[in-house]
Formats: C-alpha cells, sequence, structure tokens
C-alpha cells in the first residue's frame, strides 16, 4: 500500500499549483493569512480557522498524523512545526519537500511568516502581517509598568496541583517584557510550568491573566473561575486585577497574536485607571 502511495506521490505533475498540507493550526492560519487557503489540500482536525479550514481533508491530529493520508492528497509542500521528529524524517526519506518551523516566541512566528512570505512569492502580505504584530506589539508599552504577571492556561473552579502557566521561553513572555513588565513566573527550564496554589501565593503577582477559550460566552462558568482565584492572599485579588480571555486566537502562536496583544493592552489599562 505504501509502495502504490509513493508512486502516486512522484507521478505528480510538479509544475501546476501548489498542492499544501498543513500540519498545526498556527502553520494553518498563517499559510491561509499569506492568501494561500485555495491550496491547502489537507490538514489536521484542530486546524479549525478560518472556517474553511474546518472543510479540508483531515490527516490526523498532534499525535495521530497519518503518513498515508498526506501521501493521499498528493502534495507538493507539507508544512508544519517541530513536534514529531519522525514524522518529519520520514517525509524527507519519501523525497516529500517539507517546511519545519518553530513558533513558540514572537521572533520565530514573524520569521515563520517571512519564510513563507518567500517561499510562496507573497513577500508584501507577510511584511504587512510582521508590522501588524510590530505595531501591536509597541503599544503595549509605558500603560503600566514593573508589574508581575501571570499567565494561566486552561483555568479551573478548584486551584488544584496542576496549574499550567505561561514559562520563559514563550511568546507570552515577550509581550509581557515588551509591555514593560515582568513575568510572575521564573524559571530556566524550557518544560511546560506546572504549579501549585503555593507557588502562586508566593509568586504574589500583582495582574492574573485566565486563557479559558474553553469558555467562550460562558460567562457564569468564567465568573466563578474568577471568584475562585480572587480567594488567593494575593494582590492580583486584593486590586481585582484577575481577567479572563475566552477566545481561542490567545493560545495559537500565529500572525492571530495580534488579536491577543489587543486583549492584553485593554487589560493593562485597565489596571491602569483603576
Amino acid at each position: 500500500m505504501k509502495k502504490f502511495l509513493f508512486i502516486l506521490f512522484i507521478s505528480l505533475n510538479l509544475w501546476g499549483a501548489e498542492r499544501i498540507v498543513t500540519l498545526t493550526p498556527s502553520i494553518n492560519e498563517i499559510v491561509f493569512a499569506l492568501d494561500e487557503g485555495q491550496n491547502v489540500v489537507a490538514n489536521t482536525k484542530f486546524c479549525d480557522f478560518p472556517v474553511a479550514s474546518q472543510k479540508i481533508k483531515k490527516i490526523g491530529g498532534y499525535a495521530t498524523i497519518s503518513l498515508e493520508k498526506i501521501l493521499q492528497a498528493h502534495p507538493t509542500v507539507v508544512i508544519g512545526q517541530d513536534y514529531d521528529n519522525q514524522l518529519n524524517s520520514n517525509l524527507s526519506a519519501l523525497g516529500i519537500q517539507t517546511k519545519i518551523y518553530k513558533t513558540n516566541t514572537l521572533d520565530s512566528i514573524k520569521n515563520t511568516i517571512k519564510d513563507l512570505g518567500l517561499f510562496f512569492h507573497k513577500e508584501q502580505k507577510a511584511d504587512e502581517l510582521i508590522s501588524g504584530i510590530n505595531n501591536t506589539l509597541d503599544s503595549l508599552k509605558g500603560i503600566v509598568n514593573n508589574q508581575k504577571i501571570l499567565i494561566v492556561i486552561s483555568p479551573k473552579k478548584s486551584l488544584s496541583n496542576q496549574i499550567y502557566v505561561a514559562g520563559n521561553y514563550i511568546y507570552f513572555e515577550d509581550i509581557i517584557q515588551a509591555s514593560g513588565n515582568q513575568n510572575a513566573y521564573f524559571s530556566t527550564s524550557h518544560i511546560q510550568p506546572v504549579v501549585n496554589s503555593e507557588k502562586i501565593i508566593h509568586m504574589n503577582p500583582d495582574i492574573i491573566v485566565l486563557l479559558a477559550p474553553f469558555l467562550e460566552a460562558q460567562f457564569k462558568e468564567q465568573e466563578a473561575i474568577i471568584k475562585a482565584w480572587e480567594s488567593l492572599p494575593i494582590r492580583a485579588a486584593k486590586n481585582k486585577n484577575i481577567y479572563m480571555v475566552d477566545k481561542a486566537y490567545a493560545g495559537i502562536p500565529s500572525q492571530r497574536v495580534v488579536y491577543f496583544m489587543q486583549d492584553f493592552k485593554k487589560i493593562l489599562e485597565n489596571v491602569r485607571n483603576k
């Protein structure tokens, strides 16, 4: 079966339009933002933005991507991230053109946009997207300063021992620093930080941002979670500086990071105006 699929792949007319397979939501969003969405022939089940992405053939999820389904899509290029070295090696071994990126920091997001802009001959569009990121980042400066900010990922009503926060090697760190503030969490480890309530009390953040895209427009549930966090003996609770962002784009490292920065700016302005 694999041999048959390989024969189908190498028999493609490579002089036609690109046939793109995207392996992560962030890459998929960037490709669409560069006006190449019409050439995406397959993506993952988590690629749900823009809406047109939802109707494209699915080749699996993060850990369940099917090499055979990729080949069945007859791609001219497969674009992904450095999550699955084995899959990337298999694609290269089959002679499939691959482009692999990191999008963990703002610089890496911008570099990905720039490189794909060159690849697709969409340099002007890439420059526009990068300028949007830079300009929005600049707008965060000087609103409030020297505040300890904690960003919590997928918060729950129960302040258990499994509280995921933004570490120091991800784009949230870049955004906090650019605003003239600091991440309440600090570690030299690149591993996803998991803390407990005692650690948060020790950090004593001035501002907490709760990322809860799974609760979009579910205001009662959001209120219950914020109330739980306000029970902690920390400055953010005392000063009512606990906020929630309920949009999916907040956790996607694509050009849509500008929307999170706009939300973050409103939070900083609210803190300043109190």
